[in-house]
């Protein structure tokens, strides 16, 4: 059994969960679960950032303490992926106190291996509370931050302690050329590049008059103690979750994958990678940076104020064909677009029409003309044919060729689409008014619970619940989510008793008008 860590960006604790997290934690649970279904031991990180000056001046705001306002905040994230079905294996939190030990012995670590790695340094600079960074002048637009126009930036000039990470450039540049996969899509690995070619800078690593962070392990020349930067905090959750710095940590460490949006792809893959070479630790094997949701074309953004709500739409249809539609609708190697249009229209065509109704006739038949129970029979050379569409969702699904997860999805759609199509030119309903050809009507319906079946079986990362009780009606033995993929080719259904109920996907409902 082969171990596989895998974890997404921790939130940031100043606001309610939004649908760019749930695209990133839905994606995840996805590949999480088929990891498992592939046999893996996983391992799923998911958690809070909660230090910094943004949590610490809104929850000023709010007249709260700093660690009451971030509990009430991690408490809505886990209640949301609860809800949303998100199989995490530990939630972390920045404000732990193991996690706040393992922060400051990496540091002292990278101090005590590379002396000269950290150094004092009086700075002056444009700071995004919203970022939690200092901005360069080609991040800045009219004054203010690309990513956050609504803030203001501000000028900051205090003493810190700098990270080296310029000596770390060669290093970088040589990872990328040798590792090409260590950042994907290619896109952002280009993106990387530039940066590199155009020199990289030493970052401050700590910051005064912070007092809601983890306090920095090195004392200033002139005594002053300061709190860790928030970077330097929170990129090290994915160690400390293992354990670190405590014996058998490395059981788990490196991480197999991080799974991140694409802006943060500069603190994952330069100020990250140059923190674990300095401090002589494994880097993770591969870094993901998925695209942005939009709305309307608009990015999601609790500060501009483009955003939806969560639970209206999973209220929708309900959590799992939400699952299903934005990981379909969303290219997880690219941005999308959500529209409650194409939310209905997706759902309508792919769940409720072709694979609701595929499941809903077939199990109809078996119980109107086998009494439910699944005939024996041979396999028909129409069946046959699936095993490229479901090379083509291994493909899709198992990484080697990028995270592309909504391609994964597109080959089960043609699955359906071909037993749909087996379906309509065999006709069951016809056959079966002739006796003399039971045995041919056994071979057609036989094929098209098999064919359900396996479907089923593939589309359980994506819509677990909805799986779990077509594989129910089926009649199928065990629980879905304890099958594996290596055993799906050789799959028996008979003798299943199928037991059709209501449909899995009820077809929407016209929206009354106003008279």
């Amino acid at each position: 059994m082969s171990r596989f860590y895998l974890t997404t960006a921790i939130d940031y604790a100043n606001g309610d969960p939004h649908l760019g997290h749930a695209l990133e934690k839905i994606g995840a649970d996805v590949i999480a679960r088929y990891r498992r279904l592939c046999g893996d031991d996983v391992h799923l990180l998911i958690g809070m950032d909660e230090h910094g000056q943004k949590v610490q001046q809104t929850a000023a705001k709010e007249g709260v303490a700093p660690q009451a306002f971030t509990d009430t905040i991690a408490a809505r994230f886990q209640g949301m992926w609860s809800r949303l079905g998100i199989s995490y294996d530990q939630f972390i939190r920045t404000t732990e106190a193991h996690h706040k030990l393992g922060v400051q012995t990496l540091i002292r670590r990278i101090a005590e291996r590379n002396p000269d790695d950290f150094y004092e340094r009086s700075y002056t600079g444009m700071y995004c509370v919203g970022c939690e960074s200092f901005k360069q002048d080609a991040d800045i637009v009219d004054g203010k931050c690309v990513l956050h126009p609504t803030r203001t930036l501000e000028e900051v000039e205090e003493r810190n302690w700098f990270f080296r990470l310029s000596k770390y450039q060669g290093f970088l540049q040589d990872l990328l050329a040798s590792n090409p996969s260590f950042i994907e899509p290619s896109s952002r690995r280009n993106e990387i590049l530039g940066l590199l070619a155009q020199g990289l800078e030493d970052i401050s690593a700590s910051r005064a008059r912070l007092d809601w962070a983890v306090p920095f392990p090195l004392v200033l020349s002139n005594g002053e103690t300061q709190g860790t930067y928030v970077w330097f905090d929170a990129l090290p959750n994915y160690l400390t979750a293992t354990g670190f710095p405590d014996e058998g940590y490395d059981q788990r460490w490196p991480a197999d994958l991080h799974i991140i949006g694409k802006d943060i792809t500069r603190f994952h893959v330069v100020i990250w990678p140059a923190m674990l070479q300095a401090a002589g630790l494994p880097l993770p094997k591969q870094v993901w940076a998925h695209g942005f949701v939009q709305l309307g074309g608009e990015r999601f953004s609790k500060s501009a104020g483009v955003k939806l709500d969560l639970g209206e739409a999973i209220d929708r249809f309900g959590v799992d064909a939400f699952r299903y539609v934005l990981l379909r609708e969303v290219p997880f190697d690219g941005d999308g677009n959500f529209s409650w249009e194409r939310f209905e229209e997706r759902y309508t065509a792919d769940l409720a029409n072709a694979f609701g109704n595929l499941a809903s006739r077939a199990m109809a038949m078996v119980e109107k003309y086998f009494d439910g129970v699944v005939p024996t029979a041979a396999m028909p050379e129409a069946e046959q044919g699936d095993a490229e569409e479901i090379a083509e969702y291994h493909r899709a699904m198992h990484g080697e060729n990028g995270w592309q997860l909504h391609e994964g999805l597109a080959a089960v759609g043609r699955l359906t689409a071909r037993a749909n199509e087996f379906t309509a030119a065999t006709a069951p309903w016809t056959v079966a008014k002739d006796e003399s050809r039971r045995a041919e009507l056994e071979v057609i319906l036989a094929s098209l619970i098999r064919r359900i079946a396996r479907q089923t079986v593939l589309l359980v990362p994506f819509m677990p619940e909805k799986s779990a009780q077509l594989w129910r009606m089926l009649g199928a033995p065990g629980e879905v989510s304890a099958q594996r993929f290596d055993q799906l080719e050789s799959l028996d259904v008979s003798a299943w008793q199928v037991r059709k109920g209501d449909p899995l996907f009820p077809r929407p409902q016209p929206q009354p008008t106003a008279s």
